[in-house]
């Protein structure tokens, strides 16, 4: 068994900060100090960061500064990552200052994928397959939409254009009843570290409770466990983390999403 701080500690080294070798057309990476600045990506600006290097005060305020600066000169809102045990502590009431606003908390979840790999369980009648043509992925926008209530209409072009430049990196999965998708997830094989994540999973509200999300989640660990993956993480939200715990997943950390637009796009999330 690994403990939390174990499982907190690779996490942190392993993926935090991480750039895979290969990036889709358009997108590209610039750093900033401790910062990992995305530009270019379907659903708007990105920054993420192992840790912030003790930076504080004015420091730490130019730092976020420059960073609108970036992005407002571009028109583009942006995501800033904010974890629960990042430092210092008062950094989410300096985002607040700077003009972000906070969406849902999320629960960083991790397991041994030994745990979660197992036989996908789906009630009959519902089939599940691994998609790539671009038809089906048009599909999972309103899926996800409908499932979660946020606009995803830039998904399926973001999903292709990850396939296009690494195709064995990304696995997306979808469970069918007929012609109706009913759930779709995908798994990032996140090479060079321990990891596979586990991303989507939205489930339409009418299908729920039946098991379909713990069957999409055992099936997406098999394909980690085929390709010699320790460990699955999962930004899990509210609706998930009971279910994923349940199946073994450990509690490490929370995750919030901060968002910022420019002023002539306020009403826009990234």
């Amino acid at each position: 068994m690994f403990s939390v701080a174990e499982l907190l500690l690779a996490y942190d080294a392993q993926l935090r900060g991480r750039v895979p070798d290969r990036l889709p057309s358009g997108v590209r990476v610039e750093h900033d100090g401790p910062l990992v600045r995305w530009l270019g990506l379907k659903q708007g600006g990105f920054v993420e960061y192992r840790d912030l290097g003790g930076l504080d005060g004015a420091e730490l305020d130019e730092l976020i500064a420059r960073q609108l600066h970036v992005f407002a000169a571009r028109g583009e809102g942006f995501e800033w990552k904010l974890h629960g045990h990042d430092r210092p502590r008062d950094l989410p009431q300096r985002l607040r200052r700077a003009g972000f606003s906070p969406e849902d908390v999320e629960t960083v979840v991790i397991a041994p994928v030994t745990e979660i790999a197992g036989q996908p369980l789906l009630p009959e009648g519902l089939s599940l397959r691994e998609v790539v043509d671009r038809a089906d992925l048009d599909r999972i926008p309103a899926l996800v939409e409908e499932a979660a209530d946020e606009d995803h209409g830039w998904l399926a072009e973001s999903l292709e254009a990850e396939q296009a430049v690494d195709p064995e990196a990304l696995r997306i999965v979808v469970v069918e009843a007929g012609s109706e998708i009913v759930c779709a997830g995908w798994v990032r094989f996140e090479q060079g570290t321990d990891f596979a994540t586990l991303w989507g999973g939205a489930t339409l509200p009418a299908w729920r409770r039946r098991g379909i999300y713990r069957a999409i989640v055992a099936y997406r660990a098999n394909l980690a466990a085929e390709r010699g993956f320790r460990f699955i993480s999962v930004d899990a939200s509210a609706n998930s983390r009971p279910i994923l715990q349940r199946l073994g997943f450990v509690a490490v950390t929370t995750t919030t999403p901060y968002l910022w637009s420019p002023p002539t796009v306020r009403a826009a999330a990234p």
